[in-house]
């Protein structure tokens, strides 16, 4: 995978993609909105199994209660914890459909620098052209087909 002012180039395609609202960094802070430069890997996807087929074989379901630490202080900070969970963090089982399909990458992860950003995600879009928080954003078929594709280690070139 490769991002580009065109899109994400994948597997003899170009989809459009959408990046965080701060832009493309090269010093990524926590909080920040910025979409990291850089070689990153799929280390996981996720997908809501009460809304979608799981996309992949090696697909975790997101359960009630699963969480993503975004807390810079605390010891989980960038990992997947579970509800009750104290520290600032983002719900992964969401109202909206933004994270029907996650594919993680390993954006600071898995030994976290604290405030150096949390999980970078591949999800779908709120709608075409709206920013992210950092992450990278699809059309629902897009992430689809994407998570489909994608396996443990796939390269992604931001």
């Amino acid at each position: 995978m490769r991002l580009s002012p065109a899109g994400l180039h994948f597997a003899g395609r170009t989809l459009p993609c959408t990046i965080g609202r701060g832009g493309l960094s090269d010093a990524k802070r926590e909080g920040d909105g910025a979409t990291p430069r850089g070689l990153h890997r799929i280390v996981g996807c996720l997908y809501r199994p009460d809304r979608v087929p799981a996309p992949a074989p090696w697909a975790l379901p997101i359960l009630p209660g699963m969480l993503w630490s975004d807390a810079p202080k605390d010891a989980a900070y960038n990992q997947l914890v579970r509800a009750p969970y104290g520290p600032s963090h983002e719900k992964l089982r969401r109202a909206d459909p933004l994270y029907d399909i996650v594919l993680l990458t390993d954006w600071n992860w898995p030994e976290a620098v604290p405030g150096a950003g949390s999980a970078i995600f591949l999800h779908q879009q709120r709608r075409p052209g709206y920013p992210t928080e950092g992450c990278l954003a699809f059309r629902r078929d897009h992430i689809r087909w994407i998570a489909e594709r994608a396996v443990p280690g796939t390269r992604l070139l931001v």
